[in-house]
């Protein structure tokens, strides 16, 4: 695998992160969440779109809500339109609410609708045989995941009430592939010293999983097949905090590392799109320093720099 390229595409927020990317109607189009910080209750989801393989960028939609801190947008393609999916925070602590957009063209968009069930959140889409899949997570200590299948893309019901709760579980890709069915679902270890990441195998109904545990920590994962192989980007926490392509033995739940990104701290979250025997990849990272406007921070006369969080687009090619 060789990395062709990584561009910086935005950095104009306080705090840029939590990216996904879709080609859709042949531009792509890469989400993600602005805010003054990684948690704050100003969060929106910005729309970028390129319709010269990720060549230049134009912003075409920047959604914010009075209520809520919006975050994690997710696109997928479904039935000819454009769906994004987001999470909102509830300033009022009333809890988390996922919300769902639709677009014809993914520059004008539908006001949101509410989907799934209120305190779960709704991670990621992924469509089966004219149907959609998500898993959502409820937080806590006590907390747990719901998969959820749609018929039509505005009703979620909840197709396993009890998924998995195996440790503080919470953010999932699902991918289907030759009839079964495979999730990849973060653990952490903030309530629970169960923090591997855990590999789900399932066979239709999909209703019945049987679960590995990895022998790695991962973050912010998004799955793909290439070649009848599980692949994903994650970050990755052992050593340097890092997003990295990986491939995952099915059998073994061994991951093995093919190429780190540029790459460290507050990042990850990628969104992926497979073209024609090449990967581009949306992420965000802190790996860059931008300087300190802030007289404060100025020292003899010259401003100091600080790690931002910005988003990034990579292409990758595969060598066979």
């Amino acid at each position: 695998m060789e990395l062709i390229s990584v561009k910086r595409i935005w950095d104009q927020g306080e705090h840029n992160a939590f990216t996904d990317l879709v080609l859709f109607q042949g531009a792509l189009f890469c989400v993600f969440r602005e805010g003054s910080a990684h948690v704050s209750p100003d969060g929106a989801l910005r729309v970028l779109r390129s319709q010269d393989a990720g060549g230049t960028w134009q912003s075409v939609l920047l959604l914010t809500s009075t209520q809520a801190d919006l975050r994690d947008g997710k696109l997928i393609e479904f039935r000819g339109e454009l769906l994004l999916l987001g999470g909102g925070a509830h300033h009022d602590k009333s809890g988390l609410q996922s919300y769902l957009w639709r677009s014809k063209d993914g520059v004008h968009w539908s006001e949101p609708y509410e989907v799934a069930d209120k305190g779960y959140w709704l991670w990621r889409l992924t469509e089966h045989q004219d149907a959609l899949y998500g898993v959502g997570y409820r937080a806590g200590p006590d907390g747990d995941t719901r998969l959820y299948k749609s018929d039509d893309g505005q009703q979620f019901k909840s197709w396993m009430s009890v998924f998995n709760n195996q440790g503080y579980v919470n953010e999932s890709s699902l991918v289907f592939h030759q009839g079964s069915c495979f999730c990849l679902l973060r653990r952490d270890p903030v309530w629970s010293d169960e923090f591997l990441g855990l590999l789900g195998h399932s066979l239709p109904p999909f209703n019945q999983w049987a679960w590995q545990t990895l022998d790695k920590r991962i973050g912010g994962p998004v799955m793909f097949v290439y070649q009848s192989r599980l692949m994903a980007v994650v970050r990755l926490y052992e050593e340097n905090v890092r997003t990295a392509l990986i491939e995952i033995n099915k059998e073994t739940g061994t991951i093995h590392e093919w190429l780190t990104l540029p790459s460290q701290g507050d990042t990850s979250y990628a969104g992926v799109v497979l073209e024609g025997g090449y990967l581009y990849v949306s992420y965000y990272s802190s790996h860059e320093m931008i300087s300190v406007s802030d007289k404060s921070q100025v020292h003899n006369g010259e401003a100091a720099e600080k790690p931002k969080a910005m988003i990034y687009f990579a292409k990758i090619r595969f060598s066979d």
